[in-house]
Protein backbone atom coordinates (compact mmCIF):
# COMPACT_ATOMS: atom_id res chain seq x y z
CA UNK A 1 0.00 0.00 0.00
CA UNK A 2 1.63 2.94 -1.31
CA UNK A 3 -1.31 5.60 -1.54
CA UNK A 4 -3.89 6.42 0.41
CA UNK A 5 -7.36 8.38 -1.09
CA UNK A 6 -9.68 9.44 1.78
CA UNK A 7 -13.38 10.85 0.99
CA UNK A 8 -14.86 13.57 3.78
CA UNK A 9 -17.96 13.39 5.00
CA UNK A 10 -18.93 10.31 6.37
CA UNK A 11 -15.53 8.89 6.08
CA UNK A 12 -12.71 11.30 7.40
CA UNK A 13 -15.11 13.90 9.47
CA UNK A 14 -17.23 12.74 12.46
CA UNK A 15 -20.57 13.63 13.49
CA UNK A 16 -19.29 16.86 15.04
CA UNK A 17 -17.33 17.91 11.33
CA UNK A 18 -14.06 17.99 12.72
CA UNK A 19 -11.40 14.63 12.44
CA UNK A 20 -10.86 13.20 15.36
CA UNK A 21 -7.50 12.65 16.85
CA UNK A 22 -7.47 8.52 16.26
CA UNK A 23 -7.09 9.79 12.44
CA UNK A 24 -4.47 12.45 12.96
CA UNK A 25 -2.43 10.27 13.85
CA UNK A 26 -3.12 7.07 11.56
CA UNK A 27 -2.88 9.25 9.17
CA UNK A 28 0.78 11.44 10.14
CA UNK A 29 2.11 7.50 11.13
CA UNK A 30 1.21 6.49 7.17
CA UNK A 31 3.25 9.81 5.92
CA UNK A 32 5.71 8.85 7.95
CA UNK A 33 5.98 5.50 6.58
CA UNK A 34 6.42 6.97 3.54
CA UNK A 35 3.04 6.48 2.28
CA UNK A 36 1.26 8.79 0.14
CA UNK A 37 -1.84 10.04 1.79
CA UNK A 38 -4.64 12.43 -0.53
CA UNK A 39 -8.44 13.80 0.35
CA UNK A 40 -11.11 12.84 -2.34
CA UNK A 41 -13.89 14.90 -1.68
CA UNK A 42 -17.15 16.29 -3.36
CA UNK A 43 -16.59 19.50 -1.01
CA UNK A 44 -14.78 22.70 -3.10
CA UNK A 45 -11.31 23.54 -2.19
CA UNK A 46 -12.23 26.00 0.93
CA UNK A 47 -14.59 23.57 2.70
CA UNK A 48 -12.54 20.72 2.92
CA UNK A 49 -9.18 23.07 4.15
CA UNK A 50 -10.82 24.09 7.05
CA UNK A 51 -10.50 20.75 9.29
CA UNK A 52 -7.81 18.95 7.25
CA UNK A 53 -5.81 22.56 8.56
CA UNK A 54 -7.49 22.75 12.05
CA UNK A 55 -6.13 18.89 12.14
CA UNK A 56 -2.70 20.00 11.83
CA UNK A 57 -2.76 18.15 8.30
CA UNK A 58 -0.80 18.79 5.37
CA UNK A 59 -1.95 16.97 2.40
CA UNK A 60 -2.94 17.39 -1.22
CA UNK A 61 -6.94 17.73 -1.71
CA UNK A 62 -8.87 16.14 -4.74
CA UNK A 63 -11.73 18.32 -4.07
CA UNK A 64 -15.17 18.78 -6.38
CA UNK A 65 -15.58 14.64 -6.72
CA UNK A 66 -12.07 15.86 -9.34
CA UNK A 67 -12.84 18.58 -10.89
CA UNK A 68 -10.20 20.19 -8.89
CA UNK A 69 -6.41 19.37 -7.38
CA UNK A 70 -5.14 21.08 -5.06
CA UNK A 71 -1.47 20.61 -3.80
CA UNK A 72 -0.85 20.14 0.20
CA UNK A 73 -0.13 24.19 -0.54
CA UNK A 74 -2.95 24.59 -2.12
CA UNK A 75 -2.11 25.26 -5.47
CA UNK A 76 -4.40 24.48 -8.39
CA UNK A 77 -2.82 21.60 -10.62
CA UNK A 78 -5.51 20.43 -12.38
CA UNK A 79 -8.79 21.66 -13.11
CA UNK A 80 -11.77 20.19 -15.38
CA UNK A 81 -14.90 22.47 -15.83
CA UNK A 82 -18.33 21.67 -17.27
CA UNK A 83 -18.71 24.26 -20.55
CA UNK A 84 -21.33 27.49 -20.15
CA UNK A 85 -23.28 25.33 -22.98
CA UNK A 86 -23.07 22.04 -21.42
CA UNK A 87 -24.71 23.81 -18.01
CA UNK A 88 -27.38 25.75 -19.73
CA UNK A 89 -28.30 22.54 -21.06
CA UNK A 90 -28.34 20.51 -17.44
CA UNK A 91 -29.99 23.46 -16.09
CA UNK A 92 -32.72 23.08 -18.75
CA UNK A 93 -33.36 19.56 -17.43
CA UNK A 94 -33.05 20.80 -13.85
CA UNK A 95 -35.80 23.26 -13.90
CA UNK A 96 -37.65 21.26 -15.99
CA UNK A 97 -38.26 18.75 -13.21
CA UNK A 98 -38.37 20.97 -10.51
CA UNK A 99 -34.31 20.32 -8.81
CA UNK A 100 -32.83 22.66 -6.92
CA UNK A 101 -29.05 23.64 -7.88
CA UNK A 102 -25.93 25.44 -6.60
CA UNK A 103 -22.92 26.39 -8.94
CA UNK A 104 -19.63 25.53 -7.59
CA UNK A 105 -17.09 27.22 -9.50
CA UNK A 106 -13.10 28.75 -9.67
CA UNK A 107 -14.60 31.94 -8.28
CA UNK A 108 -16.83 30.14 -5.04
CA UNK A 109 -20.16 28.69 -4.59
CA UNK A 110 -23.54 30.17 -5.47
CA UNK A 111 -27.04 29.69 -4.51
CA UNK A 112 -30.00 31.19 -5.88
CA UNK A 113 -31.91 30.19 -2.88
CA UNK A 114 -30.59 30.53 0.53
CA UNK A 115 -33.23 28.50 2.18
CA UNK A 116 -32.51 25.69 0.15
CA UNK A 117 -28.86 26.20 -0.11
CA UNK A 118 -29.38 24.76 4.16
CA UNK A 119 -31.49 22.18 3.25
CA UNK A 120 -29.14 20.60 1.23
CA UNK A 121 -26.66 20.38 3.60
CA UNK A 122 -28.64 19.23 6.26
CA UNK A 123 -29.31 16.20 3.51
CA UNK A 124 -25.43 15.40 3.28
CA UNK A 125 -24.40 15.79 7.17
CA UNK A 126 -27.76 13.70 7.82
CA UNK A 127 -27.30 10.69 5.51
CA UNK A 128 -23.72 10.85 6.35
CA UNK A 129 -24.48 10.91 9.94
CA UNK A 130 -28.11 9.71 10.62
CA UNK A 131 -27.97 10.08 14.24
CA UNK A 132 -27.23 13.90 14.14
CA UNK A 133 -30.58 15.66 15.40
CA UNK A 134 -32.25 17.71 12.87
CA UNK A 135 -31.77 20.75 14.60
CA UNK A 136 -27.76 20.27 15.07
CA UNK A 137 -27.46 19.32 11.21
CA UNK A 138 -29.24 22.90 10.81
CA UNK A 139 -26.77 24.57 12.98
CA UNK A 140 -23.78 23.64 10.79
CA UNK A 141 -25.43 24.06 7.87
CA UNK A 142 -26.58 27.37 8.53
CA UNK A 143 -22.54 28.05 9.37
CA UNK A 144 -21.68 27.29 6.32
CA UNK A 145 -24.02 29.71 5.04
CA UNK A 146 -22.89 32.88 7.31
CA UNK A 147 -19.72 32.16 7.34
CA UNK A 148 -19.12 33.10 3.26
CA UNK A 149 -18.82 29.66 1.97
CA UNK A 150 -21.87 29.97 0.11
CA UNK A 151 -22.51 32.98 -2.19
CA UNK A 152 -26.31 33.59 -2.55
CA UNK A 153 -27.24 35.72 -6.12
CA UNK A 154 -30.74 36.25 -7.22
CA UNK A 155 -30.24 35.02 -11.03
CA UNK A 156 -27.54 32.36 -12.53
CA UNK A 157 -26.85 34.77 -14.93
CA UNK A 158 -25.14 37.11 -12.96
CA UNK A 159 -22.12 34.55 -12.03
CA UNK A 160 -21.92 33.73 -15.65
CA UNK A 161 -21.34 36.92 -17.20
CA UNK A 162 -18.08 36.84 -15.75
CA UNK A 163 -15.68 35.81 -18.94
CA UNK A 164 -13.20 33.75 -16.41
CA UNK A 165 -15.89 31.96 -14.47
CA UNK A 166 -15.43 27.92 -15.00
CA UNK A 167 -18.26 26.17 -14.03
CA UNK A 168 -16.87 22.79 -12.10
CA UNK A 169 -20.05 21.09 -10.77
CA UNK A 170 -23.89 21.40 -10.27
CA UNK A 171 -25.35 20.46 -6.44
CA UNK A 172 -28.64 19.53 -6.97
CA UNK A 173 -31.37 18.49 -4.08
CA UNK A 174 -34.74 17.60 -4.64
CA UNK A 175 -37.15 15.60 -1.99
CA UNK A 176 -39.28 14.98 -4.32
CA UNK A 177 -38.11 11.14 -5.61
CA UNK A 178 -39.97 11.22 -8.98
CA UNK A 179 -38.44 14.77 -9.71
CA UNK A 180 -35.45 13.85 -8.81
CA UNK A 181 -35.35 10.71 -10.04
CA UNK A 182 -36.71 11.68 -13.51
CA UNK A 183 -34.20 14.69 -13.72
CA UNK A 184 -31.14 11.64 -12.62
CA UNK A 185 -32.42 9.84 -15.61
CA UNK A 186 -32.24 12.13 -18.18
CA UNK A 187 -29.03 13.61 -17.18
CA UNK A 188 -27.70 9.98 -17.71
CA UNK A 189 -28.08 10.70 -21.40
CA UNK A 190 -25.23 13.27 -21.56
CA UNK A 191 -22.15 11.56 -22.50
CA UNK A 192 -19.79 14.20 -21.17
CA UNK A 193 -21.59 14.59 -18.03
CA UNK A 194 -20.69 12.27 -14.97
CA UNK A 195 -23.31 11.49 -12.49
CA UNK A 196 -23.60 10.35 -8.85
CA UNK A 197 -24.83 11.04 -5.65
CA UNK A 198 -23.62 11.77 -1.73
CA UNK A 199 -26.94 11.73 -0.30
CA UNK A 200 -30.34 10.46 -0.01
CA UNK A 201 -32.07 13.02 -2.20
CA UNK A 202 -29.16 14.83 -4.07
CA UNK A 203 -27.73 14.67 -7.27
CA UNK A 204 -23.72 15.62 -8.10
CA UNK A 205 -23.04 16.56 -11.85
CA UNK A 206 -19.61 17.15 -13.12
CA UNK A 207 -17.47 16.77 -16.28
CA UNK A 208 -17.52 12.99 -17.25
CA UNK A 209 -13.57 13.38 -17.10
CA UNK A 210 -14.13 14.89 -13.10
CA UNK A 211 -14.84 11.95 -11.22
CA UNK A 212 -12.94 11.07 -8.07
CA UNK A 213 -10.99 7.37 -9.55
CA UNK A 214 -10.03 9.53 -12.76
CA UNK A 215 -8.78 11.83 -10.49
CA UNK A 216 -6.69 9.17 -7.97
CA UNK A 217 -5.40 7.10 -11.31
CA UNK A 218 -3.68 10.35 -12.61
CA UNK A 219 -1.91 11.17 -9.42
CA UNK A 220 -1.30 7.65 -8.76
CA UNK A 221 0.88 6.89 -12.67
CA UNK A 222 2.59 10.68 -11.67
CA UNK A 223 3.59 9.41 -8.03
CA UNK A 224 4.16 5.90 -10.20
CA UNK A 225 2.30 4.06 -8.00
CA UNK A 226 0.41 0.43 -9.67
CA UNK A 227 -3.52 0.84 -8.54
CA UNK A 228 -3.26 -2.60 -6.69
CA UNK A 229 -1.35 -0.39 -4.43
CA UNK A 230 -3.95 2.23 -3.89
CA UNK A 231 -6.17 2.34 -0.69
CA UNK A 232 -9.84 4.03 -1.16
CA UNK A 233 -12.21 4.48 2.14
CA UNK A 234 -15.48 5.99 2.14
CA UNK A 235 -18.89 6.16 2.10
CA UNK A 236 -21.18 7.00 -0.43
CA UNK A 237 -21.90 6.66 -4.41
CA UNK A 238 -19.84 9.53 -5.31
CA UNK A 239 -16.98 7.29 -4.16
CA UNK A 240 -17.89 4.53 -6.60
CA UNK A 241 -15.27 5.43 -9.36
CA UNK A 242 -11.97 5.61 -6.39
CA UNK A 243 -14.22 1.59 -5.14
CA UNK A 244 -13.56 0.10 -8.50
CA UNK A 245 -10.02 1.11 -9.40
CA UNK A 246 -8.09 0.53 -6.09
CA UNK A 247 -6.64 -2.58 -4.90
CA UNK A 248 -7.81 -1.96 -1.01
CA UNK A 249 -11.54 -0.61 -1.53
CA UNK A 250 -12.79 0.38 2.17
CA UNK A 251 -16.28 1.08 3.04
CA UNK A 252 -17.19 2.86 6.53
CA UNK A 253 -19.46 1.29 9.06
CA UNK A 254 -21.92 3.86 8.43
CA UNK A 255 -21.93 3.38 4.72
CA UNK A 256 -25.13 2.38 3.01
CA UNK A 257 -25.29 -1.87 2.45
CA UNK A 258 -25.14 -1.26 -1.57
CA UNK A 259 -21.43 0.57 -0.82
CA UNK A 260 -20.77 -2.31 1.43
CA UNK A 261 -20.84 -5.20 -1.24
CA UNK A 262 -18.60 -3.47 -3.35
CA UNK A 263 -15.90 -3.07 -1.52
CA UNK A 264 -13.55 -5.50 0.45
CA UNK A 265 -13.38 -4.55 3.56
CA UNK A 266 -15.35 -2.45 6.10
CA UNK A 267 -14.20 -0.76 9.04
CA UNK A 268 -15.59 1.06 12.06
CA UNK A 269 -18.25 4.26 11.80
CA UNK A 270 -16.69 7.59 10.85
CA UNK A 271 -17.41 8.66 14.23
CA UNK A 272 -15.36 5.28 15.66
CA UNK A 273 -12.58 6.58 14.15
CA UNK A 274 -13.03 4.07 10.88
CA UNK A 275 -9.99 5.94 8.78
CA UNK A 276 -7.78 4.89 11.67
CA UNK A 277 -8.52 1.38 11.74
CA UNK A 278 -8.59 0.88 8.11
CA UNK A 279 -5.25 2.40 8.07
CA UNK A 280 -3.64 0.25 11.40
CA UNK A 281 -5.35 -2.91 9.58
CA UNK A 282 -3.86 -2.67 6.45
CA UNK A 283 -0.15 -1.21 7.26
CA UNK A 284 0.08 -4.47 9.64
CA UNK A 285 -0.90 -6.54 6.73
CA UNK A 286 1.88 -5.09 4.70
CA UNK A 287 4.63 -5.29 7.31
CA UNK A 288 4.54 -1.87 8.09
CA UNK A 289 6.06 -0.10 11.77
CA UNK A 290 3.12 0.63 14.01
Amino acid sequence: MKLIAIDMDGTLVNNEMSINRENVEAIKLAQRSGINVVIATGRSYEEAITPVEAAGLTLPIICINGAQFRSSDGTILDSIPISKELYKETAKVLNAHSVYYELYTNKGTYSDDGDMAIEIIVDIIRSANPEIPEHKAHELAEYRVRNGRLETVEHYSSVLENPDMEIYKLLSFSRNDEDRSNAFNSLLTFSELAISSSAKDNIEITHRDAQKGIAIQKYAEELGIDLKEVMAIGDNYNDVSMFELAGYSVAMGNAEEDIKKLCSFTTKTNDESGVAHAIYTFMKQNDKVL
